[in-house]
């Protein structure tokens, strides 16, 4: 992933030298393991841990690989030049280049798991904060980009601290079922390597055995665990466009935090346009790219092959950075979001008490109105709201079969703002406990 959109953290994990790090640790290990029963000398296991200090030379790995055509090879001959080739010789004992390649890769999607937990934690810290804070500031809730009914902008930051909390434990599973090695030999059969060397390499990085693997850990894991980057994705766009609707200047009930010195626009000196939330949507479409070719990976002849291989080597680095970019972004622009309540009511007012029209269709029902007939009478003076600008209360009350069902205080209750925040309290119960 390009610097724009990455931290540093997340791309450590990603780097060639983090990669042979753990390549070595897990051959390192495994001779461990192979020296415990007796299948190498202990002392070649004990020499291979003088490199435990090396830092391994990309450069003279690529060297190699250039001849070998052979990551893994490249990197064992490189070893042996720091361990000895007489020492070395037991590295890699009944053991194929999947086993250090897929332990490594899930190692690796594991502590990148770890990263974006963290993350999504502190997302919902601020989406809880700024859901307590405007718990009954009132807006307008819209259906079709139309105005609805009443809500508060409390809710609109508690469906999403839902939304995310789902989120959490979303990647939670997906770390879980990723964090999985194979130390199985050629075709998976523990041929030519005792089990016990997978149980042993698999305890020290923190991994389980995979049950069986066939030459390669099964690509369903990977296709679930990027599929779960991919929700939690949308999740993020679900958030970013509705602060680019609330930003709109016909509606403005909300918008980016906009820094001094900051310029919206090249031309035009008077912009302040969501560049945050606009930048997020083009994110999500990035983690979401991933999911696709995750799941073809499932599909591998026999007991293996690599067509898998290109694939991961870019979703793996590029999919885990973005999202960590992704979430830390929305984190700070929901922390630092412009809310306007004033502008809120206003907009909820534009067409002069028209939302409150399904409080009047039940309250002639209730009356004794058809339902029918209650629609036509709500929905005649709404047009004239829409179509002519007029008040729709004062249309109602002037209404001679309204009317003849309802009271002028009758009508006049349906109009209570407060009708619509009684439950509220309800809901943030069941979100936030």
């Amino acid at each position: 992933m390009i610097p724009r959109y990455s931290r540093p953290e997340m791309v450590a994990i990603w780097s060639p030298e983090t990669k042979f790090r753990i390549w070595y640790e897990i051959e390192a290990h495994a001779c461990d393991a192979m020296a415990d029963i007796g299948m190498i000398p202990r002392e070649n296991a004990e020499a291979v841990w003088k490199a435990k200090d090396v830092k391994f030379d990309v450069a003279r790995i690529d060297e190699i690989e250039a001849v070998t055509k052979h990551d893994v090879i490249a990197f064992l001959t490189h070893l042996a030049e720091h361990v000895g080739s007489d020492e070395a010789r037991f590295v890699h004992q009944g053991m194929t280049s999947s086993d250090v390649l897929d332990t490594c890769f899930n190692l690796q999607l594991v502590k990148a798991s770890d990263i974006l937990i963290k993350d999504v934690e502190k997302l919902l810290e601020a989406l809880k904060s700024r859901a307590m804070e405007h718990k009954m500031t009132i807006r307008i809730g819209r259906s079709h980009g139309i105005h609805a009914e009443p809500t508060t902008m409390g809710l609109t930051f508690a469906r999403f601290y839902a939304e995310m909390d789902r989120n959490l434990n979303r990647l939670k599973t997906a770390r879980a079922e990723i964090a999985t090695g194979a130390i199985s030999g050629a075709v998976g059969t523990f041929a030519n390597i005792d089990p016990s060397v997978e149980e042993h390499v698999c305890k020290k990085l923190g991994l389980i055995p995979e049950p069986i693997s066939t030459q390669v850990i099964p690509r369903d894991r990977h296709a679930a665990f990027f599929a779960a980057l991919g929700v939690v994705g949308s999740s993020i766009e679900n958030i970013a466009i509705e602060i680019r609707h609330m930003q709109r200047t016909e509606v403005l009930e909300a918008e980016e935090f906009f820094s001094k010195g900051q310029k919206g626009s090249s031309a035009m000196p008077h912009k302040r346009n969501p560049i945050l939330s606009e930048n997020l949507t083009g994110l999500a479409r990035l983690v979401r790219m991933a999911v696709v070719p995750a799941m073809e990976n499932v599909a591998l002849w026999h007991e293996r092959d690599i067509s898998h291989s290109s694939v991961e080597r870019n979703i793996g680095p590029d999919t885990c950075i973005t999202l960590d970019f992704a979430l830390s972004r929305l984190t700070g622009l929901v922390e630092k979001l412009v809310i306007y309540p004033d502008n809120m009511l206003a907009n909820m007012n534009k067409f002069r008490g028209l939302v409150m029209s399904q409080r009047v269709l039940l309250a002639l029902t209730q009356a004794g109105v058809s339902r029918e007939d209650s629609y036509k009478l709500v929905q005649r003076n709404a047009m004239k709201v829409w179509e002519q600008g007029k008040d729709f209360k004062t249309e109602l009350l002037a209404d001679e079969d309204v009317l003849k069902a309802l009271s002028a205080k009758e009508i006049e209750d349906k109009f209570d703002l407060g009708y619509h925040t009684k439950h509220v309290d309800t809901i943030f119960k069941r979100v936030f406990g």
